[in-house]
């Protein structure tokens, strides 16, 4: 660098010049601190609110250990190399390294499991379960995490005035609603708020924490984790026990995962490094230094760390935050929904795209309502926070066993790791990730069995619809003639042609549609050009565009088409086949799209039980309409029904 000669200011000192000057950010810098501040608002609102509740779980409660000095100590230590072991090696370092182009989560990660080409069907059959009971415990996460993080945040109120504890649960009940009611609306025009608010949220976690970390500095030392061990020693099986409210100070783990293709992994990773981690600690510490020093405050630590002219805006803003967290967790709950009915474990929900830019910002109606109404239910049966507890830590527990599973399936399959090296990493997450679930399991009977429940009924739903649709595609291909057949029986009762296209969408990629098997037999006719269309999802998040659509003409009048999505994309059937620039190009104006409308019949032919087949029937007729689904224009649609027996 050169250095012009300098020259004397008006302050007696050497002016900077141009060479000189400090570089500005660069637009990719400022994007990445953008992004980093969006993550404080999206991925960590979870993580963010566990202060409120988690430390206060370990000393207050029908679990509790004694409030001594060498138990805080011990706790504090296990909180802050639970954070460190958890979050930053296990899912910052090498969980979030098995992404799905870019894409994160639970469904993303079993889907990069899955090997067609090398794993056998039992193998495929298990790692699709193993993921599927992961998802579906999300859902009861995704009831829980409002239900406990608004209540939490309210029963503040009984710190500043204990006259207010009989309002805490109507106003949690009303903020709980208002939140769900607002989710039509979207995201976006809030969202920009997100960010900041958490920011400052941080900031005063880590402030609260300073300030009682001055007043006993001996805290730090529980950073050393000889403090665990003396922990574990000298409570035995009790300090085991309390692993399960120590747990809850990594609940959020997964959104960090989920949240990967939203954000990518570095601003993720920077952000936690440098924001999240060191105000969770400090704050942590610093309710451990207040209960040692005033163990009457052990029943709301973190509220009794603000000044008294602090805790009525530290409510509100404690509040704003727990409304965050639950954002994400019902936002994070609408992209679950979405991928699951991708890959074909849901059927067809209603979906809102609440904003024209973001893709991934989404409203699920059916979705919504029910968290709704299960986080009430939850409030009212439960009736505080600490009785939530219990339920809430062994759905994430569950999970994040699950998610250390499939970790080694791709070390293994897609990484090309060694047996010795995957298996000693896996063996070590285990022993921590079967400690936190074993701790939590003995409180099933005291609200554990919630999230159990909910897990069971959405599996159940998700592998019945999966199963479902299998056999129906059995059914329908046995009523499909082979192709060379259906010509022939075409040139045998020679149709009347109509002038027109005619797109016929079928699942059967070999043989002839239904749907035109049925309209010869019943019409007699067919049309000028006539275009088999199969859409396939695939397990990627998203298909390049060479890749989407192939077309293959089969003789002069039939075309078979095969259009690919991945699970994070939404189809839009009409737009494909008349873009200008697709292999197909069709003119909609004299296109009439032909679909089947199957009534299905529940029977004792081999396949599932009967009640299942029942389930299944149920669910068809509730899901949406595959014109409105894949984006087809109503007006140009012809359905032919038949009866199918399951």
């Amino acid at each position: 660098m050169t250095v012009e000669p300098a020259e004397v200011g008006d302050e007696g000192r050497p002016e900077m010049t141009e060479e000189c000057a400090p570089p500005a950010a660069t637009p990719d810098q400022r994007y990445f601190l953008l992004m980093c501040l969006t993550a404080l608002g999206v991925v960590f609102g979870d993580i963010g609110t566990s202060p409120l509740y988690a430390l206060r779980e370990c000393f207050h409660g029908p679990y509790a250990v004694a409030l001594t000095e060498p138990n805080v100590m011990g706790v504090l230590s296990l909180v802050v190399w639970s954070l460190l072991f958890v979050i930053t090696g296990k899912y910052l370092l090498y969980v979030m390294r098995a992404d799905n182009d870019g894409e994160g989560g639970i469904l993303a990660l079993m889907a990069v499991a899955l090997r067609p080409e090398r794993d056998g069907p039992r193998q495929q059959w298990l790692i699709i379960a193993v993921g599927l009971f992961g998802a579906a415990l999300l859902w009861g996460d995704g009831m829980i995490t409002p239900a406990i993080s608004v209540l939490s945040a309210v029963e503040g109120l009984e710190v500043a005035a204990p006259a207010m504890r009989p309002l805490v649960l109507p106003l949690t009940i009303l903020i709980l609603a208002g939140l769900f009611l607002i989710q039509r609306r979207g995201t976006a025009s809030i969202g920009v708020l997100f960010g900041p608010i958490t920011l400052v949220w941080f900031l005063v976690l880590a402030a609260l924490g300073v300030v009682q970390i001055g007043r006993h500095p001996e805290v730090l030392w529980a950073l050393l984790p000889s403090h665990a061990v003396v922990f574990f020693l000298q409570n035995g099986a009790h300090g085991l026990v309390v692993l399960g409210a120590v747990f809850l100070v990594v609940t959020g783990g997964e959104a960090l995962y989920a949240d990967m293709g939203h954000l990518g992994r570095r601003p993720i990773q920077a952000t936690w490094l440098a924001v999240v981690l060191p105000s969770l600690i400090l704050n942590y510490f610093g309710q451990g230094a207040l209960i040692l020093d005033d163990p009457s405050t052990v029943s709301s630590p973190f509220f009794h760390m603000a000044p008294r002219w602090a805790l009525w805006p530290l409510i509100g803003l404690s509040g704003a935050a727990t409304i965050i967290a639950s954002q994400a967790v019902i936002s994070g709950t609408f992209s679950l929904a979405r991928q699951a009915i991708m890959l074909g474990y849901s059927p067809r929900l209603p979906i809102v795209h609440t904003s024209q830019r973001e893709i991934g910002q989404i409203y699920v109606p059916s979705v919504n309502y029910t968290l709704m109404v299960a986080a009430i239910v939850l409030v009212l049966g439960f009736g505080s926070s600490s009785n939530l507890a219990g339920a809430y830590g062994i759905a994430v527990s569950l999970t994040m066993l699950i998610t250390t599973m499939l970790a080694f399936v791709v070390a293994r399959g897609r990484w090309g790791w060694s047996f010795a090296a995957a298996g000693a990493l896996t063996g070590a997450l285990l022993v921590v990730d079967l400690s936190f679930l074993g701790a939590n399991l003995i409180k099933i009977l005291e609200g554990g069995w919630v999230p159990l429940a909910v897990a069971a009924v959405v599996y159940t739903a998700f592998s019945t619809w999966k199963r479902g649709r299998e056999i129906l595609r059995e059914r329908l291909e046995e009523k499909s003639p082979l192709w060379p057949d259906f010509l022939h029986r075409i040139a045998q009762e020679n149709p009347a042609i109509v002038p027109g296209n005619a797109v016929f969408m079928t699942s059967n990629g070999a043989g002839a549609p239904p749907a035109l098997v049925h309209n010869l037999a019943h019409n007699h006719v067919l049309h000028e050009h006539i275009y088999l269309l199969t859409v396939t999802i695939e397990p990627v998040a998203r298909v390049r565009r060479e890749r989407r659509v192939k077309a293959r003409r089969l003789d002069d009048r039939f075309t078979r088409i095969h259009a690919r999505y991945g699970f994070m994309e939404h189809p839009d059937i009409a737009a494909l086949l008349s873009a200008s620039d697709s292999a197909v190009g069709l003119d909609l104006n004299h296109t009439t799209f032909v679909l089947g409308r199957e009534t299905l019949v529940a029977t004792t032919r081999p396949g599932m039980a009967l009640w299942r087949e029942r389930l299944f029937a149920v669910m068809s007729r509730n899901a949406q309409w595959a014109t409105t689904f894949f984006g087809i224009p109503p007006d140009r649609v012809l359905e032919i029904g038949h009866q199918v027996e399951l």
